[in-house]
């Protein structure tokens, strides 16, 4: 196996691994989540970064919205515009409900995804998404934190280059809680059915 297929292999098993490990959470909550629920077993939504616009903002800024954080990069060739493309369905499929929700596409690529980059690439999928990127330092600690994993492939010679990343989708409550973490293997429809659960402001931690 090729070391750049290899690494991405690894990714997504650790991202697979841990989501068997935290689905012992799942069944047996106060809601029939059909996601994988990490409520208490992932930390709240912390962060210190530069959004799109170029204006520092920090985790607390989003309490009051449902949020939806992401990794990724805007040179991503596939999962990227894929992800942001069925998330743009699935807010259009909330309705107004979908003015609650935030996503929040985490850049790993810091060196070539400038605000400005961000704002035009993550606008073209939806308006309820924003760009955050910063410091390499503060974006890898933030990876950590939610137990993600990325790392850049040799530059090509041209300046060119992909980074390998996680691809799990972290689901933030309006209180900033880490709730529900969704992956490739769920469906649209779960993804849907747990927003609707988040957002309605009847639902209970």
């Amino acid at each position: 196996m090729k070391p750049r297929r290899l690494v991405r292999a690894l990714l997504l098993l650790s991202v697979l691994l841990g989501a068997f490990l935290l689905a012992g959470c799942q069944r047996g909550g106060e809601l029939p989540w059909k996601l994988t629920n990490v409520s208490g077993h992932m930390p709240d939504l912390d962060f210190k970064l530069v959004d799109d616009h170029g204006k520092p903002v920090s985790g607390a800024d989003y309490r009051g919205k449902v949020v939806l954080m992401y990794f990724g990069y805007t040179h991503c060739p596939d999962v990227c515009p894929l992800t942001l493309a069925q998330l743009h369905v699935v807010m259009q499929r909330l309705g107004p409900l979908a003015d609650d929700a935030r996503i929040l596409f985490v850049s790993v690529d810091p060196a070539r995804d400038t605000p400005e980059v961000m704002h035009a690439y993550v606008n073209a999928f939806d308006p309820r998404a924003v760009g955050l990127s910063g410091e390499p330092r503060a974006l890898e600690a933030l990876s950590k934190r939610y137990r993600s994993a990325y790392t850049r492939e040799p530059d090509k010679g041209d300046g060119q280059y992909e980074v390998s990343h996680s691809s799990a989708i972290y689901l933030f409550d309006r209180d900033g809680k880490a709730r529900l973490l969704s992956t490739a293997a769920d469906a649209q429809d779960d993804l849907v059915h747990d927003l609707h659960l988040l957002l309605d402001t009847g639902a209970k931690p």
